[in-house]
């Protein structure tokens, strides 16, 4: 892809955001698309967002599981970009019409006091430069068609990588805890919608601990020259499968004694 092809298909995706209509499939309509593509055109829509007046409060990791990351045939995460419009309070509505096709994933958010980066960061590092963890909820949404309709092909991770890593939302708990005050590989959520449990899981499903999941993701912007800054929320990978949100979805997800995030859809 060319760099003008990476700004069309950031402006296209933006566009889709907007309206509310998906596009289609990227890697069909570059077939030689890669994932350097993939996040230059992430980068474009961050670039875009900063000039429309969006503040980045954090950053996103995903396919942490092997589950997830064997179903897309690809053996590392990614990451997308969190902004402040994205965030949400537990209880909250989300308006109808807001997203085009929400799923919500169960997952430990990291908030930090502390600039991290560098290819050497260790968990070490992340657990010094973290200020506490938190029971999380991220809304998930798709700018692009997850499947063509004409020829079948599902969407791919250089489509996923391209649309922000499918990211929408963040909602927090009201719980805080410091990070070293439970052991984060036992920490588990139950997820419901409309009182019917739908997913469970443990936090060891994010790459065998979600401290390991922010090394990754620091040593993965030290490439780009980019590090995570103090006050930023890092979203360490979903540890349950994507549970779909129609309109009128109450969700709830009960993490024991680490905490819950309740977010309802209009």
């Amino acid at each position: 892809m060319t760099p003008e092809d990476h700004a069309d298909a950031a402006a296209a995706l933006l566009q889709a955001e907007h309206s509310g209509n998906q596009i289609g499939l990227l890697s069909l309509q570059y077939p030689d698309i890669t994932m350097d593509d993939a996040y230059q055109v992430q980068n474009a829509i961050y670039r875009a967002k900063l000039e429309q007046g969006r503040k980045v409060i954090g950053w996103k990791i995903g396919l942490t599981s092997k589950a997830m990351q064997s179903a897309l045939n690809i053996d590392i995460p990614d990451s997308g970009i969190l902004f402040d419009d994205m965030l949400f309070r537990s209880g909250d509505t989300v308006a109808p019409g807001r997203f085009i096709q929400p799923r919500i994933e169960a997952e430990i958010a990291f908030v930090m006091k502390k600039a991290i980066g560098g290819s050497d960061v260790s968990q070490a590092d992340v657990i010094d430069a973290t200020d506490y963890v938190v029971p999380s909820i991220e809304i998930l949404d798709t700018r692009i068609l997850r499947a063509d309709p004409d020829t079948g092909q599902s969407r791919i991770i250089f489509d996923t990588i391209s649309d922000n890593a499918a990211n929408a939302g963040i909602v927090l708990g009201n719980e805080q805890h410091p990070i070293d005050a439970f052991d984060l590989r036992w920490v588990g959520a139950l997820a419901y919608c409309n009182d019917e449990l739908e997913e469970t899981g443990l936090g060891a499903g994010v790459l065998d601990n979600p401290v390991e999941s922010v090394v990754w993701l620091a040593r993965r912007m030290a490439q780009y020259g980019q590090s995570i800054e103090p006050g930023q929320i890092i979203l360490s990978g979903s540890f349950i499968r994507p549970i779909e949100c129609p309109p009128g979805s109450q969700i709830r997800t009960d993490f024991g004694p680490f905490g819950s995030v309740k977010i309802n859809f209009g």
